[in-house]
């Protein structure tokens, strides 16, 4: 049995080295065979050791590998804090050192 290199998605370790046999020689190229990385997590967990595996199967430097796309952190925000209910400008009051 395979182990799971992308908890988040449960991609093993053998989806993976298939993915790299059919051509994927980037990070990226892993993620859009089997959706590794693509989990809640946003690849910080598995993103090097995909890369790792790309380094193991095809001699390539790991520094040389391409790094995956990354989306930025996202915290959600209350309708409240985004409308403007006292007149003046419109300020975030996420937090109270916001203030």
């Amino acid at each position: 049995m395979s182990k799971h290199i992308c908890r988040c998605e449960e991609v093993t370790e053998d989806e993976i080295r298939q993915a790299i046999a059919e051509g994927a020689t980037t990070v990226n190229g892993v993620k859009r065979r089997t959706g590794a990385g693509m989990g809640l997590c946003q690849g910080r967990t598995c993103r090097r050791l995909i890369a790792g595996l790309i380094a193991a199967e095809t001699g390539q430097n790991p520094g040389e590998i391409e790094p995956s796309s990354v989306r930025p952190p996202v915290r959600s925000v209350t309708v409240e804090a985004l409308l403007n209910t006292d007149g003046g400008p419109a300020v975030c009051k996420c937090r109270e050192e916001d203030k």
